[in-house]
């Protein structure tokens, strides 16, 4: 089921609840499918998503910060892939050669977490 996303997965990408989640799907903000009567997102409805959600107010970051969420889009080339990450509130995109991407097996949907340090961003599985 690696092209869906279950609720619980969603709502840790987009930084909300499960319960927020669904109210919103009943409010017709979002819609689910059910795969084995699970609610689940396709993983390339969760950018989407993701940008609607705005950011609370007053929300900023430190250096060193271990970011957890979700890939949403990989962009690759001859030499160099670009990767972007839901995380809660935060969107994360980390440029890295195509090479990194391929090794750690980056595509949407995976789970990974961004660790920032200054101006550089390191991506783990």
């Amino acid at each position: 089921m690696a092209d869906y996303l279950r609720i619980g997965e969603v709502a840790q990408a987009v930084g909300v609840s499960v319960d927020t989640l669904r109210r919103w799907e009943r409010d017709g903000r979002v819609r689910f499918e059910r795969v084995n009567n699970r609610r689940v997102l396709p993983t390339d409805r969760l950018a989407a998503l993701a940008a609607s959600v705005p950011a609370p107010a007053g929300s900023g970051s430190s250096a060193r910060n271990h970011l957890t969420g979700v890939v949403v889009d990989v962009r690759r080339d001859g030499v160099m892939a670009q990767v972007e990450l839901s995380c809660g509130e935060f969107r994360v995109v980390s440029l890295m050669s195509r090479e990194a991407a391929d090794e750690l097996g980056l595509a949407a949907g995976v789970r990974a977490t961004a660790v920032i340090k200054a101006t550089n961003v390191v991506v783990e599985t």
